[in-house]
């Protein structure tokens, strides 16, 4: 029994030790598992802060990298900086080498004017103005300077600096048209204006802005005589630019007599078209007039001829006799005639326009008009298919007496007709004169 007691109190007592070990089993896993999970959560706490770390760092990174790159952007010069900075700089040149250009053709003009003088052309060469490098030198300031500057006047005639100051006024717009006038009626008289005018940095390109301001005018005809004169003295300016040997083939490389032919396409009879005809008339002349084979070659790409055949048929003497001074001058070029007879449409062009011409010149009797007309026909004649068809539609009053007394006391012309008739006669063998076929 008392071993049953003692079993009793003992399965009791592990009872209670049993109950007490689980309750304390439960605690300690509870707290473990709250340990556990505290644990995780600074973990993940960690791991968060490290990812936000390491973003902070990427973006340092990519700022510090952007930063870099700006930096070596900023000290590597940008293309379009660069060619600025070179055609800032080709400009510059471009600037210094036209002054000096222009100081060189002053002193021409100073030694020209002043060789009775040698004391005052050595003061005079000895105050010329240079220009450096970096500096732009304006022909304003050359011609202030040449007005103003009392050193200069041994070098340079009073005259002679006038025509400087008239020359840097034409890049002020309020004193261009006076200047215009004032250099149109000295160009004869200074040999080397067309120099100065060529040379001159911007004076061209106020040149052209004239042409170019009446282009409106023209269609519908609303130039005005005053608007006419301007152009024209402008017009007479380029003119002895084109006569001048040392600028012509300039002239012709910048194209410049394209900007004439929207005046000689004009067709009003009025007096400012036609003297806005006439001048443009005259500066094509003055190109053709010393016999360069290259003012032919350039003349023929454009619609030069006709242009001048239309003015021989519709326009004024004055401008008639110009047109077909042009015509006759491309003609006397072998390329010209080649030209002109490369085709049966140009030959007829040109032949009905002088037969017409003719036509005209026996109720009208004008020698100038008649002299040209015989001189072309007398090159047509030249080319053997032109001989050929000149000898069914020359007009007959040339084969006639009908110009007898206007030829009267002019031999040069009556020579050339009596030409054109052995030419064209039976007794002429084609082979005679070479040219090209029509």
């Amino acid at each position: 029994m008392l071993q049953a007691q003692t079993q009793h109190v003992f399965s009791h007592q592990h009872g209670q030790y049993s109950h007490a070990a689980a309750a304390a089993a439960a605690a300690v896993d509870a707290s473990w598992i709250q340990q556990q999970q505290q644990q995780q959560q600074q973990q993940q706490q960690q791991q968060q802060q490290q990812q936000q770390q390491q973003q902070q760092q990427q973006q340092q990174q990519q700022q510090q990298q952007k930063q870099q790159q700006q930096q070596q952007q900023s000290q590597q010069p940008h293309p379009q900086s660069s060619l600025a900075a070179q055609q800032h700089a080709q400009a510059q040149a471009a600037v210094a080498a036209a002054a000096v250009a222009q100081h060189q053709h002053y002193s021409r003009i100073a030694l020209s004017n002043n060789n009775s003088n040698p004391a005052a052309t050595g003061a005079g060469a000895n105050n010329q103005v240079t220009s450096s490098g970096g500096d732009s030198v304006s022909v304003a300031a050359v011609g202030a300077a040449a007005a103003a500057n009392g050193n200069m006047d041994g070098g340079i005639s009073e005259e002679n600096r006038r025509v400087l100051v008239w020359v840097a006024e034409l890049m002020d717009p309020a004193r261009r048209e006076a200047a215009l006038m004032e250099l149109s009626k000295k160009r004869e008289q200074v040999p080397e204006l067309a120099l100065i005018i060529w040379h001159s940095f911007g004076v061209m390109t106020s040149l052209l802005q004239e042409i170019i301001s009446v282009y409106p005018l023209l269609n519908p005809s609303q130039l005005t005589a005053a608007a006419s004169n301007r152009v024209c003295n402008a017009l007479a300016l380029l003119q002895c630019v084109a006569s001048h040997n040392e600028t012509r083939t300039l002239f012709l490389n910048a194209h410049i007599p394209l900007f004439l032919y929207p005046f000689l396409n004009t067709t009003s009879k009025s007096r400012p078209f036609e003297y806005l005809r006439l001048t443009s008339l005259g500066v094509i002349g003055a190109l053709v007039k010393n016999d360069s084979s290259d003012v032919i070659n350039f003349l023929l790409t454009t619609e030069i001829i006709p242009l001048c055949l239309r003015i021989m048929e519709t326009g004024s003497e004055l401008s008639k006799t110009v047109a077909i001074f042009i015509v006759q001058k491309i003609l006397l070029d072998d390329i010209g005639l080649a030209y002109i007879c490369a085709t049966y449409e140009r030959f007829y062009a040109v032949g009905t326009v002088l037969s017409n011409m003719v036509t005209q010149l026996v109720e009208q009797q004008t020698v100038r008009l008649l002299k040209h007309v015989v001189r072309c026909f007398l090159r047509l004649s030249d080319n053997n298919r032109a001989r050929e068809a000149l000898r069914q539609c020359l007009p007959e009053p040339l084969r006639d007496a009908t110009f007898s007394s206007v030829l009267r006391d002019d031999a040069a012309t009556k020579r050339c007709l009596a030409q054109l008739l052995i030419n064209l006669s039976d007794n002429v063998v084609d082979g005679a004169a070479t040219g090209t076929t029509l």
